[in-house]
C-alpha cells in the first residue's frame, strides 16, 4: 500500500468527453484525510490466498455463471444468448474468477494478473479478510490523478505520449480486430505499465475496479466536500477506471474522472478491484 497525506483536489471534470448521464461534473474541491490504498489490483495469487485461507465461495460460483467477453472464447464456443445492446458480452456457465473463460480455462500464467468475476460483495469479503476496505470514489479519483490537478490520465492528457503505451485499452476496431501493440489480449500483469505519481499501477485500464460508495450520476451536485462516502443509499455501486474493453468509438471512460456503475452482486470478466484503509494501517504493519 502507499499512504497519502491529507490534501484537498478539484474532483470531477469538463473534458469534452465526458459520457453523457455518468455524472462526471461539476468540478468540485474535495478534502480528504490521510488513508492508504494498494498500489495495484488484487490479483489471482492474492484472491487465490484468500480463498484457500477462508473456503470463500463467489457469487459467480454461487450462481453458476457470469459474462465473459466473446472476444476471449474458444473457436466453436457453444452460442449463448448475446446482452442487448453489448452484444460483445456472453453469459457463459462456469465462468468464474478461477476460471475466466469458463470451466476450460484456468489461471496459468495468470497468478500476477488482477483477479475478475468478483461482485462488490466479493470485494468486500476480501477486504475484511485482508484488514482493509474498499476505497470511497473520492478517494480512488484523487490517488488515480497522481497529483496533477484535472488532467485527463494520471501521466497527463495525452493518451500515448510520445507514442509510448501507457494503459491496457482496445486498440484497432471494437469489438471484431484488436491490434494488441503491447501484446495484451484481455487483462495485462498488475503491474504491467509505469505507475502514476502517487504510485498506482494501472489506475486506469485493465479493470474496473470497485468502489465502496452507492452510485447516483447527480450525486457531484450536493456531496460533502470532505471526505465524501457517497449517497445513503442507491440499487448500484461506484466502479472506475474503465477497462481493457474501452475504445475511443464508444466508451472513453478509461480518464481518471470517468465513472459508471454496476449492482452489488454481478460480475463479469472485466471488473477487478483494489483495496483501501485508514491512514494508521500502513504504520501498523
Amino acid at each position: 500500500m502507499v499512504r497519502l497525506e491529507a490534501a484537498t483536489f478539484l474532483m470531477g471534470t469538463r473534458d469534452r468527453w465526458a459520457v453523457p448521464g455518468d455524472g462526471e461534473g461539476p468540478v468540485h474541491e474535495v478534502t480528504l484525510g490521510p488513508y492508504c490504498i494498494d498500489r495495484c489490483a488484487v490479483s489471482n495469487a492474492n484472491f487465490g490466498a484468500f480463498t484457500a485461507a477462508t473456503g470463500y465461495v463467489t457469487e459467480a460460483e454461487r450462481y453458476g455463471w457470469s459474462f465473459v467477453f466473446a472476444g476471449l472464447l474458444p473457436l466453436g464456443f457453444p452460442d449463448t444468448r448475446a446482452v442487448a445492446g453489448a452484444p460483445w458480452w456472453r453469459p457463459v456457465y462456469g465462468a468464474c474468477w478461477s476460471h475466466p473463460e469458463g470451466p476450460d480455462s484456468d489461471l496459468a500464467d495468470r497468478a500476477d494478473h488482477p483477479v475478475v468475476h468478483v461482485s462488490w460483495n466479493d470485494a468486500c469479503a476480501f477486504a475484511a479478510w485482508a484488514g482493509k476496505r474498499l476505497p470511497t470514489e473520492a478517494e480512488w479519483e484523487y490517488a488515480a490523478r497522481g497529483g496533477l490537478e484535472q488532467a485527463a490520465f494520471p501521466w497527463g492528457d495525452e493518451l500515448e505520449p510520445g507514442g509510448e503505451r501507457r494503459m491496457n485499452v482496445w486498440q484497432g476496431r471494437f469489438p471484431e480486430h484488436h491490434t494488441r501493440p503491447d501484446g495484451w489480449y484481455g487483462t495485462a500483469p498488475v503491474t504491467a505499465y509505469p505507475p502514476g505519481g502517487h504510485g498506482l499501477y494501472n489506475a486506469c485500464g485493465n479493470v474496473w475496479e470497485w468502489c465502496a460508495d452507492w452510485y447516483a450520476p447527480d450525486y457531484y451536485t450536493h456531496s460533502a466536500r470532505e471526505n465524501p462516502a457517497g449517497p445513503a443509499f442507491g440499487s448500484s455501486r461506484v466502479i472506475r477506471g474503465g477497462s481493457y474493453l474501452c475504445h475511443a468509438s464508444y466508451c472513453r471512460r478509461y480518464r481518471v474522472a470517468a465513472r459508471s456503475s454496476s449492482t452489488p452482486d454481478s460480475s463479469t470478466g472485466h471488473q477487478g478491484f483494489r483495496c483501501a484503509a485508514d491512514a494508521g494501517t500502513l504504520d501498523a504493519r
